[in-house]
């Protein structure tokens, strides 16, 4: 069991320090392409219409191809894709390379949170937590590399060729110890591909509020430092490293947490102290306040999507990999959606408008997380 349990955390580890390296870069990619807010947040959305279009059908390819195969070949191909980015030599091609690497991550999330859900029933107690914890540490590693990489003057290229190969070799260990699972389809009733049920939706709008708060700070904390705090160039990853440090200590901390608290306490309780971080950092937009108030963000939301993916993947009478996609087609679509839209916002007005938009939809949150009853097996 307990190799299972570092394979798994590996393959989300991968995840995390590869999305966080380039997400780091974004202002140098910006700047290659000359490509202003608009323009990359119309790149950002061709990854999401690949990531979201793709995890509906996910499940189904998990059904008939086990969760460890997805797992192995969607964390190899996004490993490959990435050094692409600064070889797209333009615009369009850029936008079809985003596209793809969205389909990966996409089916990727959902393969790996398979994959731990399967874990965590042979412990049979929450451990979801735990999982999502090596994705923070690998962005919080991720954009601490990006910074050193960026402060030395190491170009695109190499930096992601070298981040990519450390992946890979991680990716080769982790395939001799992911559980082989090839379920039965005939053990299930019902079609294989299947769109959110009215239960998941609901878990599901939670999980977009929170992601799409996720997918911000991802996205957007780096260029928020820069254009509006005034950071230099090399302080404005540690905004972003320290969301993902905050989202690292909340994770470790969150299954107990989730076990004396409870799921309702921890999505209002998480959602309240989102809100009052990202209001700080929008209302004094000076570089130290926004650092700190994006280390409440991410302290603040690190145990909900987890929370929301045990539920899912342990939902009666559905396999993990079903489950969890109807949960993340929903969800998910926040985390890669709002990015986007948050670049048309802000080249429209500005980026503190845009995230103010994103501090509503976390008061939302905690509304619903408020009036949410959960059923989770596992609590």
């Amino acid at each position: 069991m307990l190799l299972h349990r570092i394979a798994v955390k590996t393959a989300f580890f991968i995840n995390g320090f590869i999305f966080a390296n380039w997400v780091s870069r974004l202002p140098r990619i910006q700047e290659l392409y000359n490509a202003d807010d608009g323009t990359i947040g119309l790149v950002l959305l061709a990854s999401s219409i690949g990531a979201v279009g793709a995890m509906p059908f996910t499940g189904w390819v998990i059904i008939r191809n086990g969760s460890r195969r997805i797992t192995l070949i969607s964390a190899i191909l996004y490993c490959a894709f990435v050094p692409l980015i600064p070889l797209a030599q333009n615009l369009p091609l850029l936008i079809v390379l985003y596209f793809f690497m969205g389909i990966v991550t996409g089916m990727l999330d959902v393969a790996m949170n398979a994959q731990a859900i399967l874990v965590e029933r042979e412990y049979k107690r929450p451990i979801m937590t735990s999982f999502h914890a090596l994705f923070s540490i690998g962005m919080m590693l991720g954009a601490g590399s990006a910074s050193l990489f960026t402060d030395v003057g190491l170009d695109l290229t190499n930096h992601f060729f070298i981040v990519a190969g450390a992946a890979l070799l991680a990716a080769a260990w982790m395939s001799r110890h992911l559980i082989h699972d090839r379920p039965d389809p005939a053990h299930h009733d019902g079609p294989l591909f299947r769109l959110p049920n009215k239960s998941m939706i609901a878990l599901g709008i939670i999980t977009f509020c929170c992601m799409i708060g996720e997918g911000s700070m991802s996205d957007w904390s780096v260029n928020y430092m820069e254009n509006i705090t005034n950071a230099s160039i090399t302080l404005a990853p540690i905004g972003l490293s320290a969301f993902a440090t905050a989202m690292t200590f909340g994770r470790i901390f969150g299954d107990a947490l989730r076990r004396r608290f409870g799921d309702r306490t921890m999505i209002v309780g998480g959602g309240l102290m989102a809100l009052a971080g990202l209001c700080a950092a929008l209302i004094f937009p000076m570089p130290y306040v926004t650092i700190t108030g994006f280390f409440l963000v991410g302290l603040g939301l690190s145990s909900i999507v987890p929370i929301a993916y045990s539920i899912g993947g342990n939902e009666k009478d559905l396999p993990p990999g079903v489950g969890l996609a109807m949960v993340t087609t929903v969800g998910y679509s926040g985390f890669l959606i709002g990015p986007p839209v948050i670049g048309f916002i802000a080249d429209w007005q500005d980026l503190r408008v845009s995230l103010g938009v994103i501090a509503l939809l976390l008061a939302l949150m905690t509304v619903l997380g408020y009036r949410y009853k959960t059923t989770s097996a596992v609590q």
